[in-house]
């Protein structure tokens, strides 16, 4: 298993910018699992993925919708399940059929519930670092998960207001 990568961030602009270099990257079957307190960035990021995607209208957490589909390039799944109080409901918003249909998924409080983290995927863990910075911690799980964030940090590495560390390995 390749080790964890961070992405330090000097702001909400530098953290959109991480999703936007990220966006390009992106295939269908993609799925990155956020988590993080209220306000640490997951929602930011997932703006700056939309917008890179050529998603049109905004995008706001979808946390009492559960998900939203925004259309871009490819789909955008964009998941809040912090209101859930059991894996069992994700049934009853098609989860899996949803992370393995023709987008990419992001999800939200993703780490509610171990069980719906899929095998392959990117868990992006945020901490408030500072009143404006935050440290963006990226753990892969399977190989496209590892291929994923190999080449997300090394498209980050030349951006505005982020530092990159990448684990070993990488």
């Amino acid at each position: 298993m390749m080790a964890t990568c961070v992405l330090r961030t000097a702001g909400a602009v530098a953290t959109e910018e991480c999703g936007e270099k990220l966006a390009p990257l992106l295939v269908p079957g993609d799925v990155l699992i956020l988590s993080g307190d209220l306000g640490a960035g997951k929602t930011c990021l997932t703006k700056g993925v939309a917008r890179a995607l050529g998603v049109v209208e905004p995008v706001t957490s979808p946390t009492f919708n559960i998900m939203r589909i925004h259309e871009g390039r490819i789909p955008l799944h964009h998941f809040d399940i912090y209101r859930l109080d059991s894996a069992e409901q994700l049934e009853d918003i098609d989860y899996w059929g949803t992370l393995e249909a023709d987008g990419v998924s992001l999800v939200e409080w993703g780490d509610r519930f171990p069980s719906a983290v899929p095998e392959e995927c990117v868990i992006v863990r945020f901490t408030i670092t500072g009143d404006e910075t935050r440290e963006i911690e990226l753990e892969p799980r399977g190989k496209r998960g590892a291929a994923l964030v190999r080449a997300w940090v090394d498209a980050c590495s030349d951006a505005a207001g982020v530092n990159v560390s990448a684990g070993e390995g990488l």
